[in-house]
C-alpha cells in the first residue's frame, strides 16, 4: 500500500515538473486559429447545404 501511495506521489511530482516546460501560446494566437476553425466550419457547413440543396433540386427534376 505504501509503495502505491508513493508511486502515485512520484508521478504527480513529474507531472508538475513537466507542467513548467509547456510553451503555452500566447492569448491573440489562440484567438485567432479559434477564429479561424470557426469560419472555415461555417464555410463547409454552408457549401454542404447548397450541395444538398443541388442534390434535392436534381432528384425532384427525376421524380
Amino acid at each position: 500500500m505504501n509503495q502505491a501511495l508513493e508511486s502515485v506521489k512520484t508521478y504527480f511530482k513529474g507531472v508538475r515538473t513537466e507542467w513548467g516546460k509547456v510553451s503555452w501560446p500566447e492569448r491573440r494566437q489562440v484567438f485567432v486559429e479559434t477564429v479561424s476553425v470557426v469560419i472555415i466550419v461555417f464555410v463547409f457547413t454552408l457549401a454542404i447545404y447548397l450541395i444538398d440543396l443541388l442534390f434535392k433540386g436534381i432528384l425532384s427534376l427525376i421524380k
